[in-house]
């Protein structure tokens, strides 16, 4: 195993051929890795806003780098710290007015995986998430009101703030009560130690002795037979003891590859609702509550311009905030509508036009078929449905014309591709459950 230092500094080669020389010199310089331990990687920032920018922008990238040179490491954990060989500006600006940074704000507890900043004051209730927030008061009020509750939605849309939310309320309301936050990845990963082990026996013993189990990802259980089966009983011992049970998942249960029928009866069984992409009047809550937390106070000029330009999901809308935030203190001074226009000009992602492919992958992807599978000839039923929602998008959404469609899906007539649109059409009219699928397959596409 490489020491810190050369390990990190392989990386820092990486990055710095991968991004700008003034990206590389604001985000990577005075980082350092201060320890590994059980497969985390723990990387020492200068504050922060470096913290959460590299969080939000480049953790699969040094994740990925990390183990091209350590392929045990498994995680990053981002740390404030103030040991930096210099000061950086930000830190001088905090020092001069006093305003030092809550770094334990910032530290999760081992003993539950919760991180304290997830919390309902710091959740953001817009129309796009309003029914998921209002799901997880209800079981404040009442526990076991849903039971399970499994929210669902695309990447940074605040399904882990949500439930994390819920688990910090009540381990601060029942002290005496466990409760434990885990991802579906460390849940497989725990439980096939235990088979190689042989002590399958004490990881039931740790996850059934906690009276609240709150699994973000579930969606990646799916295919993984032995840790379906394990998850089954589980499940049915927390339910079976009236104890509260809560999920995260990037689709639908019902839509979860390789996920076996029985677990999906038992997710439907409680509340499932979705958190979309948040939309024009979310993006401006967001954003207005985002900078007012970070000492902004942007005016509503900026907001709306803001929310107005950037359709991304939270993450990205807060790491726009920690980039004026950043920028605001290194100048010493607010920025102006201007100044913001340039700022996200030169650093917000171009937005990705959306092409035939990425449609097609999106449905199949959805749906946990392959390509291949929509080109060939087969009239399975499996495959009709979703070859005919993909030639409703492209002929509803990017108005493509008949011919073309059908040439890029295997050569069909314009004929095939204009039943297929009427149906879709005809069948949404008095499908509900269509509606939704289409609902989510445009949110993946965002």
């Amino acid at each position: 195993m490489l020491d810190n230092k050369t390990l990190w500094d392989n990386v820092l080669v990486e990055v710095e051929l991968s991004v700008s020389k003034g990206n590389f010199s604001m985000w990577f310089k005075d980082t350092k890795i201060i320890k590994q331990e059980d497969g985390t990687a723990y990387l020492a920032v200068p504050n922060v806003f470096v913290k959460d920018w590299l969080y939000n922008k480049y953790h699969k990238f040094i994740l990925k780098s990390l183990r091209n040179y350590g392929d045990h490491i498994r995680n990053i954990e981002y740390v404030v710290t103030k040991d930096s060989n210099r000061k950086t500006e930000t830190e001088k600006i905090n020092h001069a007015t006093g305003n030092q940074l809550p770094l334990n704000d910032h530290y999760i507890d081992r003993e539950d995986n919760l991180n304290p900043r997830y919390t309902f004051e710091t959740f953001v209730v817009g129309p796009f998430n309003e029914l998921a927030y209002a799901a997880a008061q209800a079981i404040i009020k009442k526990t076991l009101s849903y039971n399970p509750l499994f929210i669902y939605g695309g990447t940074g849309h605040g399904k882990t703030h949500l439930i994390q939310a819920l688990g910090n309320h009540f381990k601060n309301t029942f002290p005496n009560k466990k409760t434990y936050y885990l991802t579906s990845e460390r849940f497989t990963v725990d439980y096939l130690n235990s088979l190689s082990n042989g002590n399958t026996n004490s990881f039931k013993e740790k996850y059934r002795k906690y009276d609240t189990l709150i699994i973000d990802d579930i969606q990646f259980i799916g295919g993984k037979d032995k840790t379906q089966e394990e998850f089954f009983h589980l499940f049915n011992n927390f339910y079976d003891n009236n104890k509260q049970i809560i999920f995260s998942s990037d689709k639908h249960p019902n839509y979860i590859p390789e996920l076996e029928e029985r677990i999906k009866s038992r997710f439907n069984s409680g509340m499932i609702v979705e958190i979309p992409m948040p939309d024009l009047e979310s993006r401006i809550q967001i954003f207005r509550k985002k900078s007012e937390y970070m000492g902004l106070g942007l005016e509503p000029e900026i907001i709306d311009y803001l929310a107005s330009s950037i359709e991304g999901n939270i993450r990205e809308l807060e790491g726009v905030i920690n980039l004026i935030k950043c920028h605001t203190e290194l100048k010493g001074k607010d920025l102006n509508i201007n100044d913001i226009k340039g700022l996200i000009k030169n650093n917000a992602k171009p937005k990705k036009t959306t092409s035939v492919k990425d449609v097609i992958n999106t449905v199949c992807t959805f749906f946990g078929i392959t390509e291949g599978d929509i080109i060939k000839k087969s009239r399975k039923k499996e495959l009709v449905k979703p070859r005919q929602i993909i030639m409703y998008l492209l002929r509803e959404d990017f108005d493509i014309s008949y011919p073309s469609i059908g040439e890029k899906l295997g050569g069909r007539d314009h004929t095939t591709v204009m039943h297929s649109c009427e149906k879709i059409k005809k069948d949404l009219l008095v499908d509900n459950n269509l509606a939704s699928e289409l609902n989510q397959i445009r949110t993946m596409m965002k």
